[in-house]
């Protein structure tokens, strides 16, 4: 079950129809793409000897030979270990390390960043368009290596709340039962259907490159790699029955652009990643019409565990119409979910607990770290961290993150990384980072500080060891922190406070 035979299978099908854009221009047909991975894979193997089952992470901006690259690592039986190219160089040495990935193919420029901290394991660092790139993919082609459903596919880094992100194994059962839900249950794909990767292909929206593969649809990387609103406009408007992943900032962003919308040629925009105001999404929802759709997953359970429809959004007359535009939507068909209590027993509609889930969907654990996940798939349930609660119709509704992670415009921020790299300046004495509402963003990170560092010396602090999305947007100096009888910092009283400071 190699995910890498759905793009063999295009090829030899459908091999001159349209696989791969750079904005509005076709660089990859079926049949080429397909011959591209086949051969990087024979170079993965032969030429660095790599065996089934090693990882090979690609640290890279958006760009259309992600896809090549993926199916090449899967075609010759390896992992692919993606990750946030905005990432410090020094938290992707962290992540070469800890997945041991014997090869890392990065965007031109990152590998100067990169390569002060790569690990001994790294064999080599290559930069995607260089002379040694264009010779891999001019190799001998290689047949399809055999892989089980359970081999590992995609080694998904994910921040939790305390320690270093850990690598969530996602397997080619995983994959493929995550692309059958998106197909079925969010946004069915016809043959040239077009995704539009305006969010980083290393997470969410690289996550829905498969289940166009299968359904014979066509990626397009905007020309810049980045979401700039007016660029996504601009392609929406070239390419009929453009679906595309954005965290709510985006699509908030999106709809405050004065630019020209051919609102006509969406078939969907889904947002995940953090909430939606209902305000915000009534705003998307008039200015593009029936074409959006949400979804609740974790790296865990990749995009996968609840949905709210297009229907459901757009149902404007069902008498609890706001009340579900408010919610997450209802379980994915692939997956059992369940709202649990402290004892792990399933409460009741309209009680509160932790929302635990089930499935092919759901990864079989973490790398290299037994304890993580034993805690996590406790039970044979993954433990989310987040709390809600059903109603009575089976739609769950996100109460509060049991976590305190800290989720600012869609990515993932856990505050004791921040901590740790503010605790390293000689004149800060404590600090806690929490998240402020933020209706932009979602939430920025706030630090408060005892001590008598200067924010600009903390900025700088920041900028040398963490990616600047991570940085504080504030900083407060206070004389105290809040703490229990323990010491324990009270980050929930700490909140408080913050919220009376707005």
């Amino acid at each position: 079950m190699n995910m890498a035979l759905w793009l063999h299978r295009a090829g030899l099908s459908h091999p001159d129809l349209a696989a791969v854009a750079s904005g509005r221009r076709v660089v990859a047909r079926y049949g080429a793409l397909a011959g591209r991975a086949a051969r990087l894979a024979g170079a993965l193997r032969d030429k660095y000897r790599l065996a089934p089952g090693d990882r090979v992470a690609v640290v890279a901006r958006n760009t259309p030979d992600y896809v090549a690259l993926l199916y090449g690592i899967w075609h010759a039986g390896l992992a692919a270990v993606p990750a946030n190219a905005k990432l410090h160089g020094a938290e992707i040495g962290y992540i070469l390390a800890h997945s041991g990935a014997r090869v890392c193919f990065v965007s031109p420029g990152l590998d100067a960043d990169i390569a002060p901290h790569a690990p001994a394991s790294l064999e080599r660092l290559i930069a995607i368009g260089s002379a040694e790139y264009e010779a891999l993919v001019s190799a001998d082609a290689m047949t399809a290596a055999p892989r089980a459903p359970d081999d590992l596919a995609w080694l998904f880094y994910t921040s939790g709340t305390t320690g270093r992100p850990k690598g969530a194994m996602l397997t080619h059962r995983n994959l493929a039962a995550m692309s059958f839900a998106y197909a079925a249950e969010v946004d069915p794909v016809a043959p040239g259907d077009a995704l539009l990767h305006a969010a980083p292909m290393s997470h969410g929206s690289g996550l829905y490159i498969m289940a166009h593969v299968a359904r014979l649809g066509v990626q397009v990387v905007p020309e810049s790699g980045a979401f700039e609103a007016d660029e996504v406009f601009g392609l929406i408007g070239a390419w009929p029955r453009t679906s595309m992943f954005a965290a709510p900032t985006m699509i908030k962003r999106l709809v405050e652009c004065p630019a020209d919308c051919a609102a006509a040629n969406i078939r969907t925009l889904i947002w995940g990643g953090a909430p939606m105001y209902v305000e915000d999404a009534l705003a998307a929802l008039d200015r593009f019409g029936p074409r959006l759709a949400q979804i609740y997953g974790q790296g865990e359970s990749p995009m996968t565990i609840s949905t709210l429809s297009k229907e459901d959004i757009a149902g404007r007359d069902h008498p609890r119409w706001r009340e579900r535009l408010a919610s997450a939507g209802r379980p994915f068909a692939a997956l059992e979910v369940m709202v649990a209590g402290g004892d792990d027993r399933p409460l009741g509609p309209e009680e509160t607990g932790e929302i635990l889930c089930r499935g092919d969907v759901v990864m079989p654990g973490y790398w290299c770290n037994d304890e993580a996940t034993a805690a996590s798939l406790r039970g044979g349930w993954l433990h989310t961290g987040d709390v809600g609660a059903f109603d009575a119709d089976g739609y769950l509704h996100l109460k509060d993150r049991s976590k305190d992670l800290i989720i600012s415009g869609g990515s993932n921020i856990y505050p004791r990384e921040v901590e740790e790299v503010l605790l390293a300046h000689p004149q800060v004495r404590e600090v806690s980072v929490i998240g402020r509402p933020d209706r932009e963003w979602g939430e920025v990170v706030v630090a408060y500080v005892t001590g008598d560092a200067s924010t600009a010396e903390l900025d700088a602090l920041c900028l040398e060891r963490i990616a600047r999305f991570k940085r504080p947007k504030d900083y407060v100096f206070v004389e105290a922190l809040p703490k229990n009888n323990y010491g324990k910092i009270l980050k929930t009283e700490l909140r408080t406070m913050d919220a009376r400071r707005g």
